[in-house]
């Protein structure tokens, strides 16, 4: 590795929006720093799986489950 040219690598700690903490190696902030969560994998809905919807604009996803057969959509 060159000299002086790579940010420094710390530890710092990352709490997540249920309070629960954990530390990590990062390159932001200062040795000790905090990373308050707004969006988490325990609250987020792209990771917990609910709150999902299929929107069908103009019969698209109907379209392409006929053409396909899948989904299961007739």
């Amino acid at each position: 590795m060159k000299k002086n040219i790579h940010p420094e690598y710390h530890t710092i700690s990352v709490v997540m929006t249920n309070g629960e903490k954990f530390e990590t190696k990062s390159t932001l902030g200062k040795e000790g720093d905090a990373i308050n969560l707004d969006i988490d994998p325990t609250t987020h809905p792209a990771w917990t799986g609910t709150g999902q919807r299929l929107m069908d604009r103009a019969g698209q996803i109907s379209k392409f489950g006929k053409k396909y057969n899948n989904f299961g959509i007739k």
